[in-house]
């Protein structure tokens, strides 16, 4: 009988005002994902699929490593969405074929009192049907660990949002503004034509 596990976590981050509005940053589903998970870990399959390559997790006596195929899209107001759209556990099959992953997340841009803030949560869901001897572990121990397997998922990605987001948030603007700056930067001629003589 497959056993299911689920976990949530929320978070709300104050963003320090910046020349270029953070929905324009939200719109790059890459800049992101790089964000939530070591960029070493993550392969991009199309625009908006990334696979993420997640570390090792220990289950009780099993060690798994699942990779999780990702959907990642921005609406026009900068709400960014995050979908499972597949997965595999690598080096068990028994458990692979008798695996499920269901990861939803959404962070979203808010004005609250004059001050831009991110709020999201993201929810987490697998279902497995384990082999013996783990099916005879009693299903609320079971139920326990693996939930508390999840949470520390959420919460290492969480931890990590925190840290790198707003960094990598600021690095970009600073380009966009260096950018804009050379485009912008006026011709000024040459020294001989300055000092041809009129005609």
């Amino acid at each position: 009988m497959p056993t299911r596990f689920t976990a949530s976590q929320s978070v709300r981050i104050t963003v320090p005002e910046q020349p270029i509005p953070i929905q324009h940053y939200l719109r790059q589903p890459q800049r992101l994902v790089n964000t939530l998970v070591d960029p070493s870990r993550v392969e991009q399959l199309s625009e908006e699929i990334f696979r993420l390559k997640l570390r090792p997790l220990s289950f009780m006596t099993l060690s798994i490593q699942p990779t999780a195929d990702l959907r990642v899209w921005a609406e026009p107001n900068g709400t960014v969405h995050l979908q499972s759209v597949a997965c595999e556990i690598l080096g068990l099959e028994y458990i692979n074929q008798r695996f499920t992953l269901n990861l939803q997340g959404h962070l979203s841009p808010c004005e609250v009192n004059g001050q831009t803030l991110l709020q999201g949560k993201a929810d987490l869901e697998v279902e497995v049907e384990l082999p013996l001897p783990f099916s005879l572990t009693p299903q609320p121990i079971l139920e326990a660990t693996g939930n508390s397997l999840l949470k520390s998922v959420l919460l290492t990605i969480k931890q990590r949002l925190l840290h790198q987001l707003l960094a990598d948030y600021r690095c970009w603007v600073s380009d966009k503004t260096e950018e804009t700056a050379s485009t912008q930067m006026p011709v000024l001629p040459s020294q001989s034509s300055s000092l041809a003589p009129s005609p």
